[in-house]
């Protein structure tokens, strides 16, 4: 894979700078720093209701952040996701979302098109720059799939696999991109001890290629194996920040997670009110109490 790597290795790859996003009244995320350093593994953690993927949609073009900017490069990240994508940032979903009767090979080859040169006159005419590209982007994924352990499976509808290697799947497709950066949202969700750990070393050796990843996860063990840096987010606010040993160690991660109540907690009536607007804004249907953006504009 020739991803393009920055020429200072010391400078950020992605930097999140006072993000906020707001739904309607509700304030989903606050004023979130965070920064992923080329070669780096950072894991975000956090309980339910946290604000997790209402960020990570910040980061990927999904949602436009109501405060605050974020920047891949050096340079401040388009609000859409397909020009996301086309910077260098790839991710996979809480949900899995695969195109059902599509091939797996087909699923790949879907994941590639933004770096497809070739126009439509090109794919209409199929001349020989068309059948070279097409051949290209045919090897690439089959070399993708060979990496996922997938390759034996090419030509199977992608709704006939299992779940675990949908899951494996869903990264081969976003590998296709060509990422610097690679966001994984809940990628062990469902997966028995076997499977989690071969997630594990897939992302290993997707680090040891190249590619920087970002994490989203709720199996605390997967996170603190596999991370250099942790960030943990409760009621929309990073609390901290660091290594997995400074992080599982601190009494208000603890706290957060047994439900102890913290200082200046706002309590788990707010976090509920996060996890229906996030889901709301994914449906499209608003959550009570939140208002569209249709409405705000009104």
């Amino acid at each position: 894979m020739n991803t393009p790597m920055s020429t200072d290795t010391t400078a950020p790859l992605l930097h999140a700078s006072g993000v906020i996003m707001r739904f309607g009244g509700l304030t989903a995320v606050r004023n979130v720093e965070l920064t992923v350093n080329p070669g780096e593994i950072v894991g975000l953690i956090g309980p339910n209701g946290a604000g997790k993927t209402t960020f990570f949609n910040c980061l990927t073009g999904l949602y436009v952040p109501t405060e605050g900017s974020v920047t891949y490069r050096g340079k401040v990240l388009p609000p859409k996701p397909h020009l996301v994508t086309s910077a260098g940032i790839a991710r996979t979903f809480q949900n899995i979302r695969l195109f059902p009767n599509m091939t797996v090979l087909e699923n790949v080859l879907v994941g590639g098109h933004t770096r497809t040169k070739e126009g439509l006159f090109s794919a209409l005419l199929r001349g020989p720059g068309f059948k070279r590209a097409e051949k290209a982007a045919r090897d690439k994924a089959m070399e993708l799939l060979e990496f996922t352990g997938l390759a034996h499976k090419a030509d199977h509808l992608s709704r006939n696999l299992p779940y675990g290697e949908q899951r494996k799947l869903e990264i081969a497709r976003a590998l296709a991109s060509d990422p610097g950066l690679l966001l994984l949202d809940e990628p062990t969700a469902g997966m028995n001890p076997q499977e989690t750990r071969a997630t594990e070393e897939l992302v290993f050796a997707i680090r040891d290629r190249g590619i920087a990843v970002l994490v989203i996860e709720h199996d605390m063990r997967f996170i603190f194996n596999l991370c250099d840096r942790v960030a943990v987010l409760v009621q929309g606010e990073k609390l901290i920040e660091g290594t997995p040993d400074t992080v599982q160690s601190d009494e208000r991660v603890i706290a957060a997670y047994i439900g102890t109540p913290m200082e200046d907690d706002p309590g788990q009536a707010e976090a509920a009110e996060v996890e229906a607007a996030e889901a709301a804004t994914r449906t499209g249907t608003p959550a009570a109490g939140t208002t569209t953006d249709e409405e705000e504009q009104r």
